[in-house]
């Protein structure tokens, strides 16, 4: 005679509660705000702003450049007669025009 127990409910119970806690944090851990994939959105995301960033600083030593050209203490007077020529349209007295 084999005498059979049934196993416990509560068994069942902490495995069902253990299983459901594994899979929400799992499930957490990969999608979640904090998750392997917004991780990646995140570092997609900061590679791009920091390419904007080193545009913007290459346009700004440009410009920096520039306004050093044309301060009262360093005069570069190339830059003076292209920016007298485009902005105001200034000629010299021996130039032709041709339209």
């Amino acid at each position: 005679m084999t005498n059979r127990k049934k196993p416990a409910l509560g068994v069942f119970v902490y495995f069902a509660i253990a299983f459901a806690l594994g899979t929400y944090f799992t499930f957490a851990a990969v999608q979640g705000n904090f998750g392997l994939f917004s991780r990646a959105e995140i570092e997609a995301e900061a590679d791009a702003l920091q390419v904007q960033l080193d545009l913007l600083n290459t346009d700004i030593a440009v410009m920096e450049n520039l306004t050093r050209r044309l301060s009262d203490t360093y005069l570069d007077l190339d830059l003076l007669d292209e920016q007298a020529r485009s902005v105001i349209g200034l000629l010299r007295s021996d130039e032709i025009v041709i339209r």
